[in-house]
């Protein structure tokens, strides 16, 4: 079976399991099944999906990003700041995404020119990107567990405005942000060069790929996406604080390793992911509706990404056997 058919496979299966998921937590309790609780559902978990469509390129390049939740928490932090020192807030928000740029950048220049292992770089950049966040947050005299509040009606009404009455727009924003994600990772040269980076970083460079700006970019992407995220979870909440995202790490995670993206690189969709970013937001939003406390939500979630790690290296070592063994059969069938 060919690798398109397999992600179309897993995301048909991703499918089937986001209906499951609508259908027994319906059950459990009928008001989920309200058109306004069910697509307001997002709202919880934007975040989530915002960020995930991006790390799974860093992914597929053969990398790992887990300081995109500290990048969260600091670009909310700098569209407080900056705004509160009088400058407009939409100036304030592309400072933030600019610095979110400037965060990926950094992370992703040490690991593809130094060649510094990315779990290594990453976790190191989310506790330095949480340090500067919170410091941002005392030199300007903020209290941290208040945050900053105060932002323009425009700016908080954005994100809570129901299109048709129903449809939030922030589903709108992560179908852009997932249309854009597409086009980029698989209807460009570009994106094809991503996919060879993490097949085989080696053999992409002696095919002429500039393979260290491919990974670097990579991140720039997933940093970029994550300052969108805090500045969408920012306007939301209507309060920028410096700890937001700090526990969006393993949903993220989970939903891009869920969608089909190989841990080890080269295979992945964009379409897989978003899906998979439904499935763990709606089974979160689902459980919290029948009553799980919400400290247990990460249960499931890291349950979840267990067995989907074990199942896949249980298929690929049954796949590896068969192939070995088909070939030892084609080898004593052209001796005898």
């Amino acid at each position: 079976m060919s690798r398109k058919k397999i992600a179309f496979a897993n995301e048909l299966l991703l499918v089937f399991v986001i209906a499951v998921e609508i259908i027994l937590f319906g059950i459990l309790n009928p008001r989920f099944l309200r058109p306004m609780v069910l697509l307001g559902s997002i709202n919880d978990f934007i975040s989530i999906c915002i960020i995930s469509l991006f790390v799974t390129m860093v992914i597929i390049a053969g990398g790992m990003d887990i300081q995109a939740g500290a990048i969260v928490g600091l670009a909310s932090i700098v569209v407080g700041v900056v705004f509160s020192s009088g400058v407009p807030v939409v100036i304030a928000c592309v400072v933030a995404i600019f610095a979110g740029m400037l965060c990926g950048l950094l992370s992703g220049f040490i690991i593809a020119y130094a060649r510094v292992p990315p779990m290594v770089v990453t976790l190191g950049g989310s506790f330095l990107f949480s340090g500067l966040a919170i410091s941002i947050a005392r030199i300007a005299k903020v209290e941290l567990y208040k945050g900053i509040s105060g932002f323009p009606a425009s700016f908080t009404s954005f994100t809570q405005h129901r299109f048709f009455g129903i449809v939030p727009s922030q589903i709108i924003i992560f179908i852009v942000l997932a249309l854009a994600a597409y086009v980029i990772l698989h209807k460009t040269t570009y994106g094809r060069c991503v996919y060879l980076c993490g097949i085989n970083q080696n053999a992409a460079e002696f095919s002429g790929i500039n393979t260290k700006f491919i990974v670097m970019t990579t991140y720039v992407f997933s940093g970029t996406g994550a300052a969108i995220a805090g500045i969408v979870l920012t306007s939301y909440l209507g309060t920028a604080k410096a700890d937001f995202g700090k526990e969006l790490t393993l949903p993220i995670i989970t939903a891009v390793v869920l969608g089909g993206t190989s841990i080890t690189g080269g295979i992945g969709t964009i379409p897989g992911t978003a899906l998979s970013v439904l499935v763990i937001g709606i089974m979160r939003f689902g459980l919290s509706m029948a009553g799980l406390n919400t400290q247990y939500l990460d249960i499931p979630v890291g349950l979840l990404l267990l067995v989907i790690v074990a199942s896949r290296g249980i298929s690929k070592e049954r796949f590896s056997v068969r192939t070995i063994k088909k070939i030892v059969e084609r080898r004593k069938a052209k001796d005898n």
